[in-house]
């Protein structure tokens, strides 16, 4: 810096022509390399905090949260599972009674917070996670107190109440059916006196979704593939994950002839068109996750290979745009991102060590979280109500 303040005198007085060019450009590049420094110093110092919130596991297959990462992304839900607006409850009103007691906390005495249903469902699950993972973490007294506030027998009822409506036995299929069953997974195998008290809370809401979930699945001919809640693959997975943890046997086998009905002729997806505009999940990679645990490795590696072409696998591992995180929107594909992250782990996982797609997802994969995680914390609430959970599910999954 002193060379450059020096030049910078001399650069001020007086001086033939000559000299002032020399000069000129001795100075502008002087403050070209000193600003690139800067800037060079600053992405050293991001990517310290980054590795102070997770690390990279050695062989690239996966990342570990740290203790500083699970505080601050537990902050996030906590603060908006109690905030009941802004609110998008998706209610369908069905009389003029009905309209005036619709506020979110009368309709959902326990899931109201965080803009929507299923989003304070997976923050909820999110800090069970969380807890579970590290149980010194300094908000697990006001965690465990906001549990034990909800989680009783008669907010619970209310909430099942709420799917007995012939309209609503339809709202949140099958996203917020999928977060509520791995809720409760999460709770059930966690050796914990309050979280098995909050399981057993819990049970009737849960066993209502699986009999909407069991009475759907026999009924659904074609699957959702879009890149948003009604995605089909997405809410299978989790659904899976919740019977085999808790060996619900007839459940799991309902999950896997629907997948492989719907699913296990697929050839040729249309990889090339993804993103949508508002996409948080890849179609073709959530299916590709469901199916990589519905059929033995052999068999989904042909699956897959005929399933997404080369071609295809390299274009969604090109990083979306996000353009404006202000946007409810556009903001989904911070969260595609993080999807697209733990979806590439998956498969990669089931690929022989030599396959190219492999090492192509694996990198991909790290590439993709590593450009989200610093924008789940961006002031924007559309963006701070949900995305945690994607980030935690990603670096866990």
């Amino acid at each position: 810096m002193g060379i450059i303040f020096f030049l910078r005198f001399i650069y001020s007085q007086e001086k033939p022509a000559l000299l002032t060019s020399v000069f000129d450009l001795l100075y502008i590049y002087s403050m070209k390399y000193v600003l690139l420094g800067f800037v060079l110093s600053g992405a050293i110092c991001m990517q310290g905090q980054n590795l102070d919130l997770y690390h990279i596991k050695k062989d690239s297959s996966g990342f570990e949260l740290t203790a500083r990462g699970a505080s601050l992304l537990a902050s996030l839900p906590m603060k908006c599972m109690v905030q009941q607006y802004p609110n998008k409850t998706g209610h369908a009103v069905e009389s003029d009674s009905d309209q005036l007691n619709s506020s979110p906390q009368k309709l959902h005495p326990v899931f109201y917070g965080c803009f929507d249903w299923h989003s304070s469902v997976h923050g909820h699950w999110m800090l069970v996670k969380l807890l579970k993972q590290f149980p010194q973490l300094p908000e697990s007294a006001t965690i465990r107190a906001n549990f034990n506030k909800s989680f009783t027998e008669a907010n619970i009822a209310t909430e099942v109440n709420y799917f007995n409506s012939p309209l609503a036995k339809v709202w949140e299929r099958t996203y917020g059916w999928a977060w509520l069953l791995k809720l409760d997974e999460e709770l059930y195998t966690w050796k914990d006196a309050d979280a098995q008290r909050w399981h057993e809370v819990l049970q009737p809401l849960t066993q209502r979704i699986i009999s909407l979930w069991a009475g759907f699945l026999p009924r659904q001919t074609y699957p959702n593939r879009t890149g948003t809640h009604p995605n089909t693959a997405f809410g299978l997975v989790l659904a899976l994950e919740y019977a085999q943890s808790l060996q619900n046997s007839g459940f799991e086998k309902m999950i896997v002839e629907s997948a492989k009905r719907i699913y296990g002729n697929d050839k040729n997806a249309a990889s090339q068109w993804e993103p949508d505009g508002s996409d948080f999940l890849s179609p073709s990679l959530e299916e590709a996750d469901l199916m990589r645990r519905i059929l033995p490795v052999k068999e989904f590696r042909s699956w897959f290979s005929n399933y997404i072409p080369l071609q295809g696998l390299k274009h969604l591992t090109q990083l979306p745009i996000v353009s404006d995180r202000s946007d409810l929107q556009i903001v989904h594909l911070d969260g595609l991102c993080f999807s697209r992250s733990w979806c590439m782990r998956s498969i990669a996982a089931a690929l022989p060590a030599n396959d190219p797609r492999k090492k192509l997802l694996q990198k991909a994969a790290i590439a993709h979280l590593q450009t989200a995680l610093p924008n789940v914390v961006s002031g924007n609430y559309g963006g701070e109500h949900w995305l945690a959970s994607f980030a935690v599910l990603a670096l866990i999954k």
